[in-house]
């Protein structure tokens, strides 16, 4: 199989776009090909239908049955402790270093410039020692 991430009842998942950008979710009923119910009750997430082009899957997949009930999916949500498990993910911890550079200031922006300079210098110099060495 080509996939390793489907559409299915109880997958959790990232909403890209939209209202609730950012937060996580879990799939409660597919409607059809192109939206699904989806519930948040431990991240925010008002149930809803959502286009399927606004979500990306993750891995995690929380047991619940066709169309459970907020209770029964918060309670899943926490019981696989499915936020702790995102947030520990490389894809959780590259957003967090997106928003914290998209905060950085102009002077911050400039010291990271001038420190990559720097370390880039020391890469470029030990380069060439080993390649002087090899010869």
């Amino acid at each position: 199989m080509v996939y390793n991430r489907v559409v299915q009842i109880g997958r959790v998942v990232f909403i890209a776009n939209g209202n609730d950008q950012g937060k996580l979710a879990t799939i409660v009923n597919v409607i059809d090909g192109n939206r699904v119910l989806i519930d948040g009750p431990a991240s925010g997430v008002v149930r809803g239908v959502r286009n399927i082009k606004d979500l990306q899957l993750t891995k995690f997949v929380t047991k619940i049955h066709v169309g459970q009930r907020t209770k029964g999916v918060k309670a899943a949500f926490e019981s696989a402790k499915v936020a702790e498990g995102f947030s520990n993910t490389q894809w959780a911890k590259k957003i967090a270093q997106r928003a914290l550079r998209a905060k950085l200031t102009d002077f911050e922006r400039y010291k990271l410039q001038r420190a990559k300079q720097l370390r880039n210098r020391i890469v470029r110099i030990e380069l060439a020692k080993l390649k002087k060495a090899q010869k």
